[in-house]
C-alpha cells in the first residue's frame, strides 16, 4: 500500500469535513438528549449551559475516514495485514475507551472505575503492540516495551482528559502533535501512523471549528479517552530512526509536552494541598493563565503556541539529531522543567 502526498492531504481533509459536519447533528442531538455541562460546580468557567457529546463526532470521523481509506485500498494481504492491525491495536481500543467516556457523560463514573478500565484496555494494547514488533523505540527487553507502553497509554489518555478544560485546549494540542507525528511518519515512510496521523490532525480541527472560544460545544470523556488512545498508541508507535536510541525516546515526550505539563502541574499542586489528584479544580494551565490575566481565547491561543512549539522541536530533533540533537533536547528539558516551576507558583486556587 503506498500513498502518495495527495492522497495523505486528501485524508486530512476528508477527515475535518466530515467531522465539522457531523458536529453539528451530534450536538442538536445533545441538546435534545439535555446532555449539557451546566456551570453548577466551582470548577466550571463558561456561563451557560454547553453539550459536550463532541466526542461522538471526532470518533466517526476519525473511524469513517479511517476503515473507508483502507478498504478503497487494493485487497492484498499486506492490505488486510493493515486492516487487522489497526482495528485491533488502535481502533479497537480508542472506541472502547471513547464508549466508556460516553457512559460517563452520561450517566458519570467514579474516577477509580475509568481509571481501571484504562489499564485493563492499556495493557491489552500494550501487548499487541509490543507481540507484533510494532514499538516504533523498542528498549530490547518485551518486559520493559510492554511495561512502558502501558504507563504512556493510560498517562496520555488521562492528560489529554486533564487538558480538556479549556475551550479547544485539548483539540488544538492533539491536531498539533498529530501534525508533528504526521511529519516524521511520513519521511519515515510509516504509512499507517502517517495517514492515522493526518486524519486525527483533520477530524480534531474540524472539531476545533465548534469547540474554539466561545465553544458550542465539548468533546467530553468520549472525546478526550477516545484521541488519547490514537495519540498515545501513534506517538509510541512512531520510529523517529535516531541514534542513540533516547534521543528517539523524547520525541513522543516533546510532542506532547503541553499536556503533560498541565496534568504534573495539576496532580502535584493537589498533592501539595493534601488534595486527590483524581479531583477535579481549577488549577490547570489555562485557569492560571486566565488567573495572570489573560483572557480565556488568549490563554488558548497561548497554548497552542506552546504546543506549536514542541512539534517544531521535535521535528528538528529529528531532522538535526547529531549537530542538534542534544543541545535542543536540553534546552527544551530546562524550559519545560523552568514551566513547571513557574506554574506550580502561581495561584491553585481563586
Amino acid at each position: 500500500m503506498l500513498i502518495t502526498a495527495s492522497q495523505f492531504a486528501i485524508l486530512g481533509v476528508s477527515a475535518f469535513a466530515l467531522t465539522g459536519l457531523l458536529t453539528w447533528p451530534v450536538r442538536a442531538l445533545a441538546i435534545r438528549l439535555g446532555a449539557m455541562d451546566a456551570p453548577n460546580l466551582a470548577r466550571k468557567t463558561q456561563a451557560e449551559p454547553v453539550p459536550y457529546l463532541g466526542g461522538v463526532a471526532i470518533a466517526l470521523g476519525i473511524t469513517i475516514t479511517v476503515f473507508a481509506a483502507v478498504f478503497v485500498g487494493k485487497g492484498t494481504s499486506s492490505n488486510t495485514e493493515q486492516i487487522q492491525d489497526l482495528a485491533f491495536t488502535i481502533m479497537l481500543p480508542a472506541l472502547i475507551l471513547g464508549a466508556m467516556g460516553l457512559f460517563d457523560d452520561l450517566r458519570s463514573l467514579s474516577p477509580w472505575p475509568r481509571l481501571i478500565l484504562q489499564i485493563i484496555v492499556g495493557t491489552l494494547a500494550a501487548f499487541l503492540i509490543v507481540e507484533n514488533g510494532t514499538t516504533g523505540t523498542p528498549f530490547g527487553s518485551s518486559t520493559l516495551n510492554t511495561a512502558v507502553t502501558i504507563f504512556w497509554i493510560v498517562g496520555i489518555c488521562n492528560s489529554i482528559n486533564f487538558f480538556d478544560n479549556l475551550d479547544g485546549a485539548a483539540a488544538g494540542a492533539v491536531a498539533i502533535a498529530a501534525l508533528g507525528v504526521f511529519v516524521i511518519a511520513f519521511d519515515r515512510g510509516q504509512e499507517l501512523i502517517g495517514a492515522l496521523s493526518i486524519v486525527t490532525a483533520g477530524a480534531t480541527i474540524g472539531f476545533l471549528m465548534w469547540n474554539k472560544s466561545p465553544a458550542k460545544i465539548y468533546m467530553g470523556d468520549a472525546g478526550a479517552l477516545f484521541l488519547g488512545i490514537i495519540i498515545s498508541v501513534a506517538t509510541i508507535r512512531l520510529n523517529p530512526g535516531i541514534e542513540p536510541t533516547w534521543k528517539s525516546l523524547t520525541i513522543p515526550v516533546i510532542l506532547l509536552a503541553v499536556p503533560l505539563l498541565d496534568t504534573c502541574v495539576a496532580v502535584f499542586s493537589r498533592i501539595a494541598r493534601r488534595v486527590s489528584p483524581l479531583t477535579g479544580g481549577k488549577d490547570h494551565l489555562s485557569h492560571r493563565l486566565v488567573r495572570a490575566g489573560l483572557s480565556r481565547r488568549l490563554a488558548a491561543v497561548s497554548l497552542w503556541s506552546a504546543s506549536g512549539v514542541c512539534a517544531i522541536v521535535a521535528i528538528a530533533i529529528y531532522m538535526y539529531p547529531d549537530s542538534f540533537g542534544t543541545l535542543l533536547i536540553s534546552i527544551f528539558a530546562a524550559g519545560w522543567l523552568a514551566a513547571l516551576v513557574l506554574f506550580l507558583r502561581t495561584p491553585s486556587q481563586d
